[in-house]
């Protein structure tokens, strides 16, 4: 049986620019990754290098038959001090956009992916006085760039950020955090949902522009009796941020696979088949995130998948991942659940916070001469995008 996607309908690959860009010395990430005892395995260090080679990684993304690339502009580097915008920053985005345009490709800008700059943090991010007005001036900063640009991400799972500033007050680690991490820091999650609307005041004034937030969709499912434990941990980690949204241009769907809430919380299912990441590998994930996010947005609100894919060696295993989950995609939209496109993580093998071990890529990159290699799941989901056909 053929599944058709819509015409019009964004193909695409993502980034974010502390993965793939390198020397984000500016960074509140980059300090922790060459503290003198990182908490971190690995450094960033020159990532892909692709802040001089993004024409190439443009390039690949036209040549593939994709239509639409997101990646991230980075704060750091267009405000390393406070107050001071780097106008030569503000115009290398630029010119990543242009290139954009000029190959055809729809860019899909995230204003915010997870790192900050140094100066930020140490002020006391964003729940400092002042938090979320350095970032709304950091966002008026980027408007004159941002001509022309329809689908702009204010921040990247905002969830996910605020779990994570949860577990490090906390003083706790967890390896798996696709389940496993506590509530988010309440205090944290309230600024960030300040931070997006700041945001979307601002870009409210660009022609055009469709403005939104991503959630990282955790597809939460309930064991046996544990319905009522599996809503709590839905609401406070992932719902809470959804109906956040309810008023946006779209919502950012982000999955990868699914959690199981027993009654004494998330399940590992030991004989399940796991990716690099130690995630059961369940790509079914993006259809019930898809599913659930409409439900709670309601269906004025346009979804964009703006990540999904499987850390993994096999490209093989990569294939057969994405094309159940554009299965399971073509099936919500069948019953009218309005998706705009699908931004596949990632296009390049890149630094996944913290290792090089976990491959995303529908592209590998050589650590040390920087060569990008096509993998053939790349080609594969090119052929899909070309043809809008499964």
């Amino acid at each position: 049986m053929t599944t058709t996607f819509p015409d019009g309908f964004l193909w695409g690959a993502a980034t974010s620019a502390h993965q793939v860009e390198g020397n984000n010395t500016s960074s509140d990430l980059w300090a922790v990754e060459n503290a003198p005892d990182p908490i971190v395995p690995e450094r960033s260090g020159d990532a892909c290098d692709s802040y001089h080679r993004w024409p190439e990684d443009l390039d690949v993304v036209r040549d593939l038959g994709l239509n639409s690339y997101r990646f991230s502009i980075e704060w750091a580097r267009v405000e390393p001090t406070p107050g001071r915008t780097s106008r030569a920053q503000l115009a290398h985005y630029r010119r990543m956009i242009e290139g954009c345009f000029e190959r055809g490709l729809t860019p899909v800008v995230t204003l915010h992916h997870f790192t900050t700059p140094a100066w930020f943090r140490a002020a006391g991010g964003w729940t400092a006085e002042g938090g979320v007005s350095r970032f709304r001036d950091y966002v008026r900063s980027l408007l004159p760039i941002l001509d022309g640009v329809e689908w702009v991400c204010t921040i990247n799972e905002p969830n996910m950020l605020a779990m994570i500033s949860a577990m490090l007050k906390r003083g706790e680690r967890h390896e798996n955090v696709a389940g496993a991490m506590p509530p988010p820091d309440q205090d944290v999650a309230d600024a960030l949902i300040g931070a997006h609307r700041a945001a979307r005041e601002e870009l409210a004034g660009l022609p055009g522009v469709r403005s939104g937030w991503t959630v990282a969709n955790q597809n939460f499912q309930a064991a046996a009796g544990a319905e009522e434990q599996t809503a709590q941990w839905s609401h406070s980690r992932e719902d809470q941020f959804l109906d956040v949204a309810e008023d946006d241009d779209f919502i950012g769907v982000q999955a990868y696979t699914r959690v199981v809430i027993g009654l004494d919380g998330p399940q590992d299912p030991e004989s399940a088949r796991k990716t690099l990441t130690g995630w059961e590998f369940y790509p079914e994930a993006l259809e019930g995130a898809v599913r659930h996010t409409a439900r709670r947005v309601g269906t004025a609100v346009p979804i964009l998948v703006t990540e999904n894919g499987i850390a993994t060696a096999d490209d093989a295993e990569r294939v057969e991942y994405t094309r159940t989950a554009l299965t399971g995609l073509a099936r919500a939209m069948a019953d009218g659940i309005d998706v705009r496109g699908y931004l596949h993580w990632s296009l390049l093998d890149n630094y996944e916070w913290g290792s090089w071990t976990p491959t995303f890529g529908l592209v590998s990159v050589d650590r040390e001469t920087f060569t990008r290699t096509i993998k053939p799941s790349a080609r594969w989901y090119g052929e899909v995008a070309r043809s809008g056909r499964l």
